[in-house]
């Protein structure tokens, strides 16, 4: 696996649907995600903010999304059109990406990763 510096150098060795796609997500995901950086974790495109907050990457017939577990359980009636598995999801290439649901996903990761980091704070000051 290529070790990669940044998101910016992961999307360059994509072409076509699979770049669109990758540079969609990753608007989407700095949009409703402010506050949130950008890294290479597991060697993919990767948002932290207090912890992981989502990944993506691009393969040969579909991009994955990675809001985790808790993303997958929170979402799973809306993700029946979708290939997933515990906290995966995979968008095909051919088709658009659920723009909605993705932003709806990282909403609620955003949430989820603040109350997480209060909940941090408030046992550290005990």
């Amino acid at each position: 696996m290529k070790a990669y510096r940044d998101i910016d150098e992961y999307i360059e060795n994509f072409t076509g649907a699979g770049r669109e796609k990758l540079l969609q997500i990753r608007a989407l995901v700095s949009r409703h995600a402010p506050g949130a950086r950008e890294a290479i974790s597991y060697g993919i495109p990767t948002f932290k903010l207090h912890g992981n907050l989502v990944h993506f990457a691009a393969y040969k017939e579909h991009v994955g999304f990675y809001p985790g577990a808790a993303g997958i359980e929170a979402f799973k009636d809306k993700l029946a059109a979708y290939r997933t598995s515990k906290g995966t999801i995979q968008f095909r290439l051919e088709k658009p990406l659920p723009t909605k649901l993705i932003t709806d996903m990282v909403k609620f990761r955003v949430q989820q990763n603040l109350h997480n980091a209060g909940k941090k704070k408030t046992a550290r000051k005990s």
